[in-house]
């Protein structure tokens, strides 16, 4: 059964995201040390969370793994990718981990 890890960087006051740095630096780090594991990767830009509503996030990143076992051995090499969040962002990113029914 497939898992899927959501990160979801929120908008919140006087926070920012180098969008920039995130995708040109940030995302080929996620390939690097935790690519071997992920069978999908999709990145999505907020851009509004309904009509005439600012979007509630900067981004969420969905990451798909065959199973348990391949999350738990990406998540051991995710040490780099986590010390990296800094670099783009001072938002406190939330994580969803679920099982993919569709």
């Amino acid at each position: 059964m497939s898992i899927s890890l959501q990160v979801l960087y929120p908008t919140t006051n006087g926070t920012h995201f180098d969008y920039d740095y995130y995708l040109e630096s940030h995302m080929p780090m996620v390939a690097t040390h935790m690519g071997a594991y992920i069978s999908q990767t999709l990145v999505t830009k907020g851009l509004a969370g309904g009509p005439d509503t600012p979007a509630a996030h900067y981004a969420i990143a969905t990451m798909v793994f065959a199973d348990q076992v391949a999350m738990d051995a990406a998540m051991e090499n995710a040490g780099p990718v986590l010390e990296d969040i800094v670099n783009f962002t001072d938002t406190t990113p939330q994580m969803l981990i679920g099982e993919v029914v569709v």
